[in-house]
């Protein structure tokens, strides 16, 4: 028998959003379940984000990533998961404790912000594990992008709401693991001018990594880059359709799991078409858990050597360290052997 050919599910939540009946509703579980399941990675229509705040915020992405790189680089933050990177500040594969095949780090700039400590006035957080956003002195950028800030994360929650019916779980299940979540919002513009390329080495986007947290909503253009590595060891070529969002799974999710649910491998590669650049952007809202829960393995997903408990904090420390600091996670064991396996290495 051949093997099934890759693709990305495609799943209608509407009925989440717009108050579907029982039944609609757990069909949309079973959906995701599988989705789930098979890939770690679903592209979702009924979202219900408005196309006029989308279109809010790519131009304010365009406004940002069009300023002069003089004026970019003074938003650079240091020591916090914020404000601007610039192209070759970040080796996303390290973050599994992989170096690049390429040994060079990842061609994308960046803009992030987030959900702040002083957001939550009645707990007693701490800026250190969320940040403070910095703004750019760009006109209407911070209120179209917190339009779509505000979209994305009533999407995420929908998306664990729909998780914890899949799983068999209570309802408040993600909330309660949730409800004073690390959530970042990063844009992400892909920094080789665009035009004619001779390519003379193995360049990459952005390195093969899983994402961190829970869940992540993916707002991409339509043209060439994002990979996805299959159930089949092969990288695949992934865009969304029309009108859709991508969804994947993080790590936090999988050790809930213990990986019945996959925090699936990615990568972005150069989008070249016909031997040309051409300008790629994206949008993720990772919705990571809060800073002080403690994910465990569900005990009815548990295998005989399941995931040690970790707390949300020290995990995404780990990630962070990584990618952005360039000191191997050497705790992402799992995630880090499926990328050695992909790209041939047997090196421990």
């Amino acid at each position: 028998m051949s093997p099934q050919p890759f693709e990305v599910p495609t799943v209608d939540i509407g009925p989440y959003v717009h108050g579907g009946s029982a039944d609609e509703r757990a069909r949309v579980a079973r959906a995701i379940d599988e989705a789930c399941t098979r890939v770690g990675f679903v592209q979702i229509l009924g979202h219900g984000i408005p196309d006029a705040v989308i279109e809010g915020l790519a131009s304010a992405v365009d406004d940002f990533f069009g300023l002069p790189m003089e004026t970019k680089q003074h938003y650079r933050v240091v020591g916090a998961n914020r404000g601007y990177s610039p192209p070759k500040s970040e080796s996303l594969s390290l973050s599994l404790g992989v170096e690049s095949a390429s040994r060079m780090n990842d061609f994308f700039e960046a803009y992030n912000v987030g959900t702040e400590a002083r957001s939550f006035p009645d707990l007693d957080l701490s800026e250190d594990d969320y940040g403070l956003n910095l703004w750019p002195d760009v006109t209407g950028f911070e209120d179209r992008v917190l339009a779509y800030y505000d979209e994305a994360g009533r999407v995420a929650r929908t998306l664990t709401r729909i998780f914890a019916d899949a799983l068999g779980q209570p309802s408040t299940f993600f909330a309660d693991l949730t409800d004073h979540s690390i959530d970042v919002l990063r844009m992400n513009n892909y920094a080789l001018p665009e035009g004619a390329v001779n390519l003379d080495g193995d360049l990459t986007g952005m390195g093969a990594h899983t994402d961190f947290g829970i869940v992540t909503v993916l707002w991409a253009d339509r043209v060439a880059g994002l990979q996805v590595l299959g159930g089949d060891g092969l990288w695949h070529d992934v865009a969304p359709l029309p009108g859709a969002l991508l969804v994947n799974l993080g790590d936090l999710t999988a050790r809930i799991t213990d990986d019945r649910w996959m925090s699936t491998m990615h990568r972005v590669k150069p989008p070249i078409v016909d031997g040309r650049i051409q300008r790629r952007r994206s949008v993720a809202y990772f919705h990571d858990g809060n800073v002080d829960a403690t994910i465990s393995t569900l005990p009815e997903y548990a295998g005989p050597e399941p995931y040690e408990p970790i707390v949300v904090r020290d995990h995404i420390k780990a990630k962070l360290a990584g990618s952005r600091h360039g000191k191997a996670n050497t705790a992402a064991v799992r995630e880090a052997a499926r990328v050695r396996a992909a790209v041939g290495e047997s090196r421990p």
